[in-house]
Formats: structure tokens, sequence, C-alpha cells
């Protein structure tokens, strides 16, 4: 390609509503342009990025055994009712009618589709197991599009969905899938981490999430430095404290704390350590009747360390909170305690509260809590002697760096990462209320066992940038980058001898099997470099007049801090073995 022929379109200054690296870089960089809020058109330079990523997922999942196909953006609402996800989905899932007031939905996933089109085609444990993929446009409407591609409400995403008779089977697809995202991730030359998830809305119980590591990502991942052990934040367990619990040292206290409402006060206004104090969380359960109707409400006292934070996907999985909780009202509060939020506890309630300790929080001796009386806390707190052991034990707060690891090999460490990758085994999720069936070799009916595998492909260009950028602008690693090698000659319309050099080498690039692009704008050196820094371009031949003279071209990585002379005779060498150790 040259530049000349290609569409180059470089800002000095991002638009006021970028707000993280890669939503600035590029559309400085004129790869993406804004349409609407989180809608953008991918331009020519970012489209070459993105068909790079695809060529990458694409040869891993047919290398994987995967099968192609494309499912249709706009689908039917009647399937997506017969799953139970047309009014469970949320507001995210963009529902439209057509002329004749007939319901579809705007694809955010394509479960439903590929369940029905299994359903109908799949008839025989001898067709098993397959797995189909595509590559396709989602909408999911973002209450908050932010961040350019990181959070658009329109994006291209790789979606594959795994068939299987039993569960083993779909594990073993899980497995091929996963070592696949490694195979791919690593050809994207990008540091990452695959961590043990959660399902979140999609379901399942087997679950991956692959994340690139960046500085500004918004997840947290939990690993352990001295092991493979990795997981999100609302994955990673806390052990249970070694040990058992202390004996009672210290007398029941009721303690002044007036105006100290949280355990950081109260900790500062003792003179003790927050990790003696217990914080309370009070949440509440709704029984309804067959009319919907609120028939009994539970309220539920949760404890916590008063260092630690509460972690909501935990909380969800405690046997009785499974079915959903909301937070208790004010109201609530101060019928089943007496006492508005900041000095609640465990002791003595005004009417019955079902007590869920921290695995942490239940093997405290001498801890502080709320006394239930404004302006009071409780000091000396032990279980057994002032208060009975609490109805539930779990792990119900976020870990912490420096928490011993899971896996017994360490402790754990944090780091921030964004999410491009999650692997899932769904089960019978989809094929249980779709009615997707094969028939096993008695010939009775068996529910699929399916498994799903998801890809950012047009967030992953911008997680590569928040990894990979400086004051100049993105630095793309080579198997993704626009272009991997561009030639910058100086003067190219006044000197024949630059421009004949420039074109040769240019020829000799393509011949080769590099992908090269060729300035021949004829800007001055200053703006073309600035163009390519902004751009990311990750190799650069510059040819000059002085350095033709001498017999030499000058070389220069994207992260390299000055340029390096190179024989001119020997510069396609040169780049051919840049390019293989990258």
């Amino acid at each position: 390609m040259k530049a000349s022929r290609f569409f180059i379109s470089t800002l000095k200054e991002a638009p006021a509503d970028a707000e993280v690296a890669s939503h600035r870089l590029m559309m400085r960089a004129g790869m993406i342009k804004k349409l609407g809020t989180g809608i953008y058109t991918y331009m020519p330079m970012g489209l070459r990025v993105i068909r790079k990523v695809e060529a990458i997922v694409r040869e891993e999942m047919n290398r994987a055994g995967a099968v192609e196909l494309a499912m249709p953006v706009v689908q039917p609402a009647e399937i997506w009712q017969e799953a139970g996800r047309f009014q469970g989905y949320g507001p995210e899932l963009l529902r439209i009618k057509d002329r004749h007031d007939r319901d579809f939905v705007i694809q955010p996933t394509s479960e439903e589709v590929v369940t029905d089109i299994a359903r109908q085609e799949i008839r025989s444990y001898k067709q098993l197991p397959k797995n189909f993929y595509q590559i396709q446009t989602k909408f999911r409407d973002e209450r908050r599009p932010r961040f350019g591609l990181m959070r658009g409400r329109e994006f291209i995403m790789k979606d594959a969905y795994s068939f299987d008779r039993d569960l083993d089977g779909a594990k073993a697809s899980y497995k091929i899938m996963s070592d696949a995202y490694r195979r791919a991730f690593d050809r994207f030359g990008l540091r990452y981490r695959a961590v043990a998830a959660d399902s979140g809305a999609i379901g399942g119980d087997v679950s991956q999430e692959f994340q690139v590591i960046a500085a500004t990502g918004e997840d947290a991942i939990v690993y352990c430095p001295d092991s493979d052990y990795a997981a999100n934040m609302e994955k990673a367990e806390a052990l249970a404290p070694a040990g058992p619990r202390p004996a009672a040292a210290d007398a029941l206290t009721k303690t002044p704390t007036p105006g100290k409402a949280t355990c950081e006060d109260v900790a500062a206004l003792l003179g003790v350590p927050l990790a003696t104090t217990v914080k309370s969380l009070v949440l509440a359960t709704e029984e309804l009747d067959d009319a919907g109707n609120v028939r009994k409400v539970t309220v539920w006292l949760l404890l916590l360390r008063g260092d630690h934070d509460m972690n909501e996907i935990k909380v969800s999985k405690v046997p009785g909170l499974d079915q959903g909780f909301r937070f208790a009202t004010v109201t609530e509060i101060e019928d089943h305690f007496g006492c508005k939020p900041g000095y609640l506890g465990p002791l003595n309630p005004r009417q019955p509260v079902k007590i869920v300790a921290d695995r942490e929080v239940a093997v405290m001796a001498d801890w502080i809590c709320g006394a239930n009386e404004v302006d009071f806390h409780l000091t000396g707190v032990n279980w057994g002697r002032d208060l009975p052991e609490p109805d539930a034990v779990a792990d119900l707060r976020n870990v912490v760096a420096g928490d011993a690891s899971p896996d017994g090999r360490g402790l754990l460490a944090i780091e921030r990462g964004i999410e491009v990758g999650h692997v899932f085994v769904l089960g019978t999720k989809y094929s249980k209320p779709m009615n997707a069936t094969f028939l096993d070799e008695a010939g009775k009916p068996q529910f699929l066992e399916m498994g799903c595998y998801g890809i950012g492909i047009t967030r992953l260009p911008a997680a590569a940038i928040e990894q990979n950028n400086d004051e100049r602008g993105i630095i793309w690693p080579d198997a993704i980058a626009p272009f991997t090698v561009v030639v910058c000659p100086i003067g190219m319309d006044r000197s024949a001898e630059v421009k004949t050099a420039a074109e040769a080498l240019y020829e000799q690039l393509l011949a080769a099997g590099v992908d090269v692009l060729l300035d021949d704008r004829g800007e001055r050196p200053g703006a073309m470099f600035a163009d390519w820094e902004l751009i990311g371009v990750p190799h650069r031949v510059v040819i000059s007049d002085r350095g033709l003279k001498e017999g030499q071209l000058e070389y220069q990585h994207r992260r390299d801090t000055a340029a390096t002379k190179v024989p001119a005779a020997g510069i396609a060498d040169f780049i051919a073995g840049r390019l293989a150790a990258a």
C-alpha cells in the first residue's frame, strides 16, 4: 500500500469526550469516527487492525475444529421468550417491532439462535461434538457508553457455541477452546492472564476470563506470583484463617463513640487496628405469593471485618440469598435494630434476623461492633459468650493483596485487567427450555450440553492500546498493527535517488510478504514521523539523500529511543530478522 492511495486522517488533539488512552489515540490516529453515542465507524486504518484480529481468531477457531456460520443480527423475540431471556435480560437488550407489530431484538449474544439450529440439525449422538462460531456485529444498549470501543453500544464479537452429549464432553470442548484462546492471545502479542471467573448473566458453572493487563483496566485480577492461580475479584476465594478461634480475653463493654458511624472512625477514636472492628450490612429477601405480592420479608445481617469489602457475587451464592436479595430499607433497619445505620450490630436486635458471618469474622475474638444505639459501640464482643454462633458462615468478601492463595502456594497479588475474552460451560441452561435434544445409543432423547466462548474483536485493539502506548502515540504488536513496516523517504518528490531506493525497498518487502506501507505523500520529516508514531506502526525505515551517499538507511522500532544505521544493501535481511524476533 502507498500512503497517497490510502486514507490517513490524524488529529493533533483528541475530542473532549475521549477519557482513556485508547479512545483518545484511536480518534487522533483516524482509526474510528464517532457517529452517535457508543457507535463508531471503523475507518480504514482501524479496520485493518480489526481484520488482523479477526484473522488470528478465525485461524485458531478453525484449527480447534469449530465451524463458522453467520447468525442474524435481528432476531425474533419468540426464541428469546422461549429461553426466558426476553424480559430477564434487562434494558441492555434492544427490543424493536416490525411493521406487523411483531417483537424482535438486536442481538447482544446468540445462544437462542444457535440452540434453535442445534435442535433442528443435531438428531443423533453420532453427530456430536459440534462447535459453531461466528464473527458478527452485536448491539448492547449500554446505560452509559464510554471509553470508545472499550464500552460501545455496537461492537464486533466472535462467539462460539459447543454441543456435547454429556458434561464430560462439554468440559473437553471447553478445554479445547481454552487452549485455542491461549494460542490466539499469544499470537496477539499482548500480556494477558486467563482467570477463573463467575459466569454472570449468561449462566454456567465452569468459566474463565481472558484479561489484557493494563493499569487502566476496569477489572481487578487476583493472582499468585508463585503459581498459576488467577481469578477475577468476583471469583477469588478468601480462605478461612488457619487455626482455632482465640479465647475471649476482654469483657463486653458498651463504649461511647459520639458521631463515629464508620469502622474507620471508630478504630481511630479507640486507637485500635481497623481489623478488630466488624461492619454490619443489612439485606432483605422477599417471599411472593401466587399473585406476585410480597408475602414475607426476611432481614439478614452480614458481618464483615471493618477493613474488608462485601463481594455481591459471593453473597448471591449463600443459601437463602441465592434467589435474589436487596439492601434493606431504613424503615426495615430501624424496625429490626431500633437504630439507624452506622451503629448496628448483631447483639440483641429488636426482631429476629438471620446472621451470616464472613469466614474471617467467624474466628475473631474480642471484636468491636455497633451497639444498636446511636453514638455507642460494643467492644470485647465474643461468639458463644455474648451472642450465639452465626446462622451461617461463608466467604463474603473481596480478597486483598497478601491473602493466602487458595492453592496454598504463596500470597495473592492484585493487578488491573481488561476483559477481552470469556469461556463458559453452559450445561443445559438453554437446551432444556428450548427442548434441544439428541438421541443417545439407546434411542432415548437427552438434552444437549452446551458451552459458550466469546472474544471482543473490536474491544481487543482498544485493550492493546491501553497496554501499549506512550506520549507519542500507539505502539502496536506486530501481529495486529495496521501496517508492520512503514518506509519513510525524505524528499522523495525532489530526489530521484531517494524515490528509486524507496520504491525498490517497498517492492522487495512486498515480495517477501511483509505488510508494508510506502509514505509517498511528500510530507516534511517531522510531520511524517509524528503521524507514524501516533498510528503506531512498529517498524520504520527512513531513506534520505545523505544516508544513501553513506550507503546506509535508518531503522527504528517504535519502542526504540534512537534510530539504527543499517547498510542499504542489507536492509531487507535486517528487517526480516527483526520481524522474526518480534
